[in-house]
């Protein structure tokens, strides 16, 4: 989940690879997960599909117990809201998700409105910005 994900973790990501386009993603799925390389397209074995993943830098070291890398992967499942708008998560977004505008190599990302399918915020409505952005 995108809160147990701490900077630290991810300090040695080098780049974020997008398999495709995430403007018009209001969220993507993210999870660390135990892979045997620092960079290259990673296997994939869950429902949905994978949108991007992270490519570590040489100074990233393998888990001693393992031999493993933890690697960021982002993804989505077939019933979230890019395929169903008015689904499960039509409003709101699972507790993985962060709004993929938001991410970068080193940086967790976060929720936002529109990644939570609600409202715009005042501050949001002040300056005018309508969502989707």
């Amino acid at each position: 989940m995108s809160s147990l994900i701490t900077e630290d973790e991810i300090s040695h990501e080098a780049e974020l690879v997008w398999l495709e386009d995430v403007t018009n993603l209001d969220y993507v799925r993210q999870s660390l997960d135990r892979l045997p390389t620092r960079r290259g397209k990673p296997a994939y074995h869950r429902d949905g599909r994978m949108v991007g993943y992270a490519q570590l830098g040489p100074g990233a070291k393998p888990s001693r117990s393992s031999g493993t890398f933890r690697r960021r992967v982002f993804w989505l499942l077939p019933h979230d809201r890019d395929t169903q708008p008015e689904g499960l998560y039509a409003t709101g977004a699972p507790a993985e998700a962060v709004d993929p505008r938001t991410l970068a190599a080193g940086s967790k990302g976060r929720k936002t409105e529109r990644s939570e399918g609600g409202p715009p915020s005042s501050a949001m409505q002040e300056l005018g910005i309508t969502l989707p952005l």
